[in-house]
């Protein structure tokens, strides 16, 4: 369970978090991170929160972000803000490490997923994609779903081969949250 001060890291894209305040010492209002991204062809796929607003804050190093179909790049003092349900992802467009604050508001379980992914990623469970196999995807996407939402293919799909598949996986023995 993530704790203020714990600091977690994707293998796959060299990604680190630092937990400046969590969900729970925030009555659920914000997850705060400082976050360091070095360049990296690997992307993570275009997403949604759809309860959550995702605010970057630059702080070194520069970022780009792909929302709603329009690329914008961020630099050192600049902030971007994603509304709740507005297609984005973002990525290292320079050449050094990118250095930013990233807030969560509501935190609702965000966190959770983010050390799910980080520890399948140290423990080379990752396709090139930065997904697990379906039936693991299934099991952690249906229990994040107020968190995170691919874009494609449709939330309706999705839903409905993640609840035939999940219970599969439960079966091989997966489990929603890999720490």
């Amino acid at each position: 369970m993530i704790q203020k001060g714990d600091q977690i890291e994707n293998l796959r894209t060299g990604q680190k978090m630092i937990f400046l305040q969590t969900g729970r010492e925030t009555n659920g209002d914000l997850l705060e991170m400082e976050c360091f991204s070095p360049p990296t062809d690997a992307r993570e796929p275009e997403h949604i929160h759809p309860m959550q607003e995702n605010t970057f804050k630059i702080i070194s190093g520069e970022v780009s972000f792909r929302i709603n179909g329009k690329i914008e790049k961020a630099l050192p003092g600049e902030e971007v803000s994603i509304m709740p349900g507005i297609p984005h992802h973002f990525w290292n467009s320079g050449t050094s490490v990118a250095h930013y604050l990233q807030e969560f508001r509501p935190a609702l379980n965000i966190d959770q997923l983010f050390e799910t992914f980080f520890a399948l990623s140290r423990a080379g469970k990752l396709g090139k994609h930065g997904a697990p196999n379906i039936f693991l995807t299934s099991m952690i996407m249906l229990a994040h779903q107020k968190e995170l939402r691919l874009v494609k293919p449709s939330w309706k799909i999705q839903k409905f081969v993640f609840n035939v598949l999940a219970p599969i996986g439960q079966i091989i023995g997966f489990k929603k949250n890999y720490v």
